[in-house]
């Protein structure tokens, strides 16, 4: 073979793995797009508010690196059923529905193959609260929690453990990895007895103490604390996450941390809702 011929095979296997790796990078980008709602409430607290308005900026920069359109609203209204068959994936960012019509048309959409993905006071409830445990379908069976039962304080960062790293949601985190800032709750029911529940994520015990109170039973020491779970009767993932660290001592209530500074919990969360909407590499 002449030095014009070996030059020849040279640049064509060069231009074909250039082909090839372009193709693996941008598969994700090629596939075809699916829509997201997100729901939100936007009244109840600083934190939750300030998370709202980062998420419904992160989203849509997300949907054009993935390949997903993003869409918000705050009018609860619109879950219904003809609304929601435009959407593969629901978000409840910071509430739940109230209204028992809204309610059975979301528990109509997730029986029917939806997708969707809570994140913190979406999956609270108390009895007696503003917030009342008022929904068993949506808070002992789908969530599974039940009630709230306490939470950590002031908001900080934890070490979280990957729980089930054959899960789609999981795929190419680390074991271990730092959270962004957030208050973590505690619930009333012991999801590791539930069969229909896989915890994603949970609390590593590098992470104790955790909080910084002032009150001491705001600071945790020990225990197990799952933050992200999935049911397998439907395609759905709880995140724990979604409570900035705010000021409020001062009054200002000044954003003092962001819920999507920690990378690999970005994975975490864009990893979840590519699934929800029935894409992912598995």
């Amino acid at each position: 073979m002449n030095s014009v011929h070996k030059k020849v095979l040279i640049a064509s296997m060069l231009l074909l793995i250039g082909v090839s790796a372009f193709f693996k990078v941008n598969a994700q980008h090629n596939k075809k797009p699916f829509n997201v709602i997100a729901f939100y409430t936007e009244r109840n607290d600083a934190a939750h508010i300030s998370f709202v308005h980062e998420a419904n900026k992160w989203f849509p920069e997300m949907g054009k690196q993935y390949n997903f359109v993003y869409d918000s609203t705050n009018d609860w209204n619109k879950l219904n059923t003809k609304f929601l068959k435009h959407y593969k994936v629901v978000l409840f960012l910071d509430t739940r529905p109230d209204d028992s019509l809204q309610r059975l048309a979301f528990e109509k959409y997730m029986k029917h193959g939806g997708g969707w993905m809570g994140f913190h006071f979406a999956g609270f409830a108390l009895t007696p609260s503003d917030f009342p445990q008022n929904w068993n379908w949506y808070h002992n069976e789908f969530i599974g929690a039940g009630q709230y039962k306490s939470n950590t304080w002031r908001p900080v960062s934890a070490i979280l453990r990957v729980e089930d790293s054959t899960h789609p949601a999981t795929e190419g985190l680390p074991h271990t990895f730092k959270s962004a800032p957030n208050e973590w709750y505690r619930w009333e029911n012991d999801l590791t007895t539930n069969p229909d529940i896989r915890i994603l994520l949970a609390i590593d015990s590098t992470s104790f103490p955790l909080g910084t109170g002032p009150k001491l039973n705001e600071i945790w020491h020990s225990g197990y604390y799952p933050v992200a779970w999935t049911n397998t009767k439907y395609k759905m993932v709880y995140v724990n996450m979604g409570h900035n660290d705010m000021d409020y001592e001062r009054g200002t209530n000044a954003q003092l941390s962001s819920e999507f500074s920690s990378e690999m919990q970005n994975k975490f969360i864009i990893n979840s809702l590519l699934w929800a909407a029935g894409r992912n590499n598995k």
